[in-house]
């Protein structure tokens, strides 16, 4: 039996915690879209997005949301999310990065996205519903991003 991850959160199992502890059988496998993982975080472009350079930063251990993790994650979160938004920008060519946090439900995981806007594209808050597209791997960007987040990583 297959579950949506709604009826998971009814059921009082966060489903991102149960996509990890599963192996990835309700989202599936997120190798084609992880960029960095650590201790604390894992970073990934979304599987939906609403933009190419959609992406997300969430903790690796379960939190409601921001105001439950540890000041030293939410403070990680954040930097991370900087240097996110220029790389975005740089490797995407969009015009902004919007950072947005909506953890609504009894079970959901605290994470983080980030969500591109392009030149072409009205600013404001319409950005953050967007209608979502199947995501597309691009190599080039991809390892561009991971390689450069991994470099941050390396200094800090």
């Amino acid at each position: 039996m297959k579950l949506s991850p709604g009826e998971l959160v009814d059921l009082g199992i966060c489903p991102t915690c149960f996509n990890r502890e599963t192996g990835g059988a309700l989202y599936g496998s997120n190798a084609d879209k992880l960029l960095y993982q650590d201790e604390d975080i894992e970073c990934f472009f979304v599987g939906n997005p609403r933009a190419p350079g959609h992406m997300c930063i969430s903790t690796v251990k379960h939190y409601h949301d921001m105001s439950e993790a540890p000041d030293i994650v939410n403070e990680k979160i954040v930097r991370f999310a900087k240097r996110f938004m220029g790389i975005l920008c740089q490797v995407y060519g969009c015009e902004r990065v919007y950072l947005c946090t909506m953890c609504d439900g009894p079970n959901n995981h605290y994470h983080i996205q980030l969500i591109p806007r392009y030149p072409q594209e009205k600013r404001g808050s319409g950005n953050f519903v967007k209608p979502r597209k199947a995501y597309v791997f691009d190599k080039e960007k991809f390892d561009t991003v991971r390689n450069l987040i991994a470099q941050y990583a390396r200094e800090m």
